[in-house]
């Protein structure tokens, strides 16, 4: 299994690394993204992230899942780029796409949570047309999971784990983090 965690400045720093850290402790081998045209990614609070490689080097053809980390600035950072615009389009086709607090609205922009059930920061719901908005810390529908925001980081990192690897990996990473 391989994921591809797509890094913008301004993305929320737990959002995005308590989901690479739970991947890669579940063998997904995850790589972090960066579209700033720079590996060094400043993040929400300021710390500066070192990402594996640039969006634009990134082998999407052997990866199963996409993500997009919040952050208001990180958001609008990910909806503006091309590459992500054009992944997540065809990732949508048959496989995972995942997004967590703003970043859901990018799917949304992009069309793709049409008449699917979605969840998102509660500020950003205006900006999730055509979504039948749960509420919920983290909903899937079919092929796209989303998460409501930091406080769900998580659990919507262990849903991914369950979706890619089986619920036995998400019990044997809990009992090891102590969660």
């Amino acid at each position: 299994m391989k994921a591809i965690v797509f890094l913008a400045d301004g993305f929320e720093e737990c959002e995005g690394l308590i989901v690479v850290d739970i991947l890669r402790r579940a063998g997904v081998e995850t790589l972090m993204a960066s579209v700033m045209g720079r590996l060094e990614v400043d993040s929400s609070r300021h710390i500066k992230i070192q990402a594996d490689m640039l969006a634009e080097d990134a082998d999407y053809d052997s990866a199963d899942i996409l993500i997009l980390p919040g952050g208001r600035l990180g958001t609008e950072n990910l909806a503006k780029s091309g590459i992500v615009k054009e992944q997540c389009g065809l990732f949508s086709k048959g496989r995972y796409l995942a997004a967590i607090c703003a970043a859901p609205s990018v799917f949304a922009g992009l069309g793709l949570l049409e008449g699917k059930k979605a969840t998102c920061h509660p500020d950003f719901e205006k900006h999730m047309a055509g979504a039948a908005l749960t509420g919920k810390s983290v909903s899937v529908d079919g092929s796209i999971i989303t998460g409501q925001g930091l406080g769900a980081s998580f659990e919507f990192a262990f849903t991914i784990v369950k979706l890619l690897v089986g619920e036995e990996k998400v019990r044997q990473i809990k009992k090891a983090i102590c969660y």
